[in-house]
């Protein structure tokens, strides 16, 4: 079942309220800005093992949490941050997600340096298949496996299948221009 499939049917209200507002207004469509981008990878990764909805609600948590998601402060991230992080009931407080997210703000600012930014580095690779985009993923990242990256690249317009063609925020997206568009 599609995720536009799955909000239909949802119940109560609130809780298709909170998929629908991420459905409409943010999966599948492009994101320009490295903050938003590294943002959206650790809540992927955050994800792992959980529902979407649970990190869905803990959005604002994890917004605060880490700083905006600015990949240069999360980078210079001591160990007093890891501790506040991991005891945050806010957000998944899960060593290995936390330590993913510091160590993979240090990567993407070597891929930044490299590349002029992180997006930069995706459409450098750009197109490639998923088992392509999960090995070099798994080969630059921490804690990013299939699911992960396949849920990362869709949500940001790199890979095809975030919408039904019949959804009306399909043809919204195409709109934007998405990587998985262009020839």
């Amino acid at each position: 079942m599609s995720y536009c499939s799955a909000i239909q049917g949802m119940q109560p209200e609130s809780r298709k309220e909170l998929h629908k507002n991420y459905h409409d207004n943010h999966y599948g469509f492009p994101i320009h800005d490295d903050d938003e981008l590294f943002g959206r990878l650790i809540m992927e990764i955050n994800q792992a093992g959980l529902s979407w909805e649970t990190i869905l609600k803990k959005e604002e948590s994890f917004r605060k949490a880490y700083d905006n998601f600015s990949i240069d402060t999360i980078a210079a991230y001591t160990e007093e941050d890891r501790e506040r992080l991991l005891n945050d009931t806010g957000i998944i407080r899960n060593k290995l997600k936390v330590n993913a997210a510091i160590e993979n703000a240090r990567t993407v600012q070597e891929l930044q340096k490299e590349f002029g930014s992180f997006e930069k580095w995706l459409e450098h690779y750009h197109p490639m298949t998923l088992p392509e985009w999960m090995k070099l993923f798994k080969k630059t990242f921490k804690f990013t496996g299939g699911e992960i990256v396949n849920e990362f690249l869709m949500s940001i317009g790199f890979l095809k299948g975030c919408h039904d063609e019949s959804c009306p925020v399909y043809e919204d997206v195409l709109k934007h221009d998405p990587m998985w568009n262009r020839k």
